[in-house]
């Protein structure tokens, strides 16, 4: 099952996640992809937090901040995967090291996502919606937020379910029966 998590920053996206991919391991190796590349002091406490909060739950950690099909060299395809964030890949693969912007970061890992969803059966892909306030921002920031919704989108229309956390409420926008069923 292919399920899409979306909603505010820091709403419990990513442990709601782990428990998803947890209940689909069945018994296969259960792989967390890590995409945020740590820049200041706040990101370096979310990664801990987030290490701290998947401790002893068996999950293989794959740091891929960028080339996101390359987990697909380093793991078993039967596995549970859990990506965590499109959000962070998305700034890893726009915003290079070198200071220049790669405008068609979104293009290519939404042919990236593409791939490994034919491949893997179960995986759980997390983002952030950060592009739903009324706020303009200056031209690149708007390049990001619009990326971000088109790669969101995308991952949607791919997904058996899709999911919004919003002030720890989970709401169902896609999927339901038997679908709900087998994640509940």
């Amino acid at each position: 099952m292919k399920i899409f998590i979306s909603g505010g920053c820091k709403n419990g996206k990513s442990f709601y996640g782990q428990h998803l991919a947890k209940k689909q391991q069945e018994g296969r190796n259960l792989y967390y992809i890590a995409t945020m590349t740590a820049v200041d002091n706040e990101d370096d406490e979310r990664i801990h937090k987030h290490r701290a909060n998947r401790e002893g739950w068996g999950f293989i950690t794959i740091e891929q901040h960028s080339n996101i099909q390359n987990i697909l060299d380093s793991c078993n395809h039967t596995g549970s995967f859990l990506l965590d964030s499109l959000t962070a890949l998305l700034a890893n693969e726009m915003f290079l090291q070198d200071g220049n912007v790669f405008v068609s970061a979104a293009e290519k890992i939404t042919k990236e996502l593409s791939l490994i969803c034919e491949k893997v059966n179960n995986i759980v892909i997390v983002s952030d919606y950060i592009y739903s306030d009324a706020a303009i921002y200056d031209p690149l920031t708007e390049m990001y937020r619009n990326s971000l919704a088109a790669l969101d989108r995308f991952v949607a229309r791919h997904c058996d379910v899709v999911l919004e956390i919003s002030n720890t409420q989970v709401i169902l926008h896609k999927g339901g029966g038997d679908t709900l069923e087998k994640i509940g």
